[in-house]
């Protein structure tokens, strides 16, 4: 079975939208002022461990924007995982990127659990995709959490953590501070 990983800028309140400079929030690109070496080697070796990309419609299509005129490592990586895409929509996927399929069941969160049991290579990493996310965590598919935390708060925005009141217990697998300020979480689904 292969593991599905979330991975995450956040900010101290929680919010994950627009750290990259996405127009949608009005403190885009909140990440940028602590970027460090180590940090950004953290991020390279994640996506180097990766088997393949799971992503909703909206990142994957802020994505494949912003990678492929990209060169680099991180760049290069990106640009040649496989990707698996949730969307209703029917309109042609690029990017080395595949629709998830929903099959006889027309479920996403069983075309996920699916996803997990097929004998591919590599941890699935999901990143962004905040709604997505959200339905992973109350689905119970969510592996593992990577949540890098940043030293802001942003007064309200997109966050991924549902307000369901169901109890999930992880535990606390790694922490790695950076010189930034920034904190990286790693939580593991508890008995997992």
């Amino acid at each position: 079975m292969r593991r599905l990983i979330v991975t995450e800028f956040m900010s101290l309140d929680g919010v994950v939208e627009a750290p990259g400079g996405e127009p949608t929030h009005p403190h885009s690109g909140w990440t940028f002022p602590f970027a460090t070496d180590a940090l950004q080697a953290a991020k390279l070796q994640e996506v180097r461990d990766a088997g393949s990309l799971l992503l909703g419609r909206r990142t994957y299509e802020q994505f494949a924007e912003a990678w492929p005129p990209r060169d680099g490592e991180f760049a290069d990586r990106m640009n040649g995982l496989s990707k698996t895409v949730v969307t209703s929509r029917t309109d042609p996927l690029e990017w080395n990127a595949t629709r998830l399929d929903v099959g006889d069941t027309g479920s996403v969160r069983a075309a996920v659990a699916a996803l997990k049991d097929d004998a591919g290579t590599g941890d699935i990493l999901v990143a962004g995709s905040a709604s997505l996310v959200r339905a992973l965590v109350v689905w119970g598919l969510v592996d593992e959490l990577r949540l890098l935390t940043y030293p802001v708060l942003l007064g309200g925005g997109r966050r991924i953590f549902p307000d369901d009141r169901e109890k999930w217990t992880f535990e606390l697998a790694e922490l790695e501070r950076f010189d930034s300020g920034a904190v990286l979480h790693v939580y593991r689904l508890a008995g997992s």
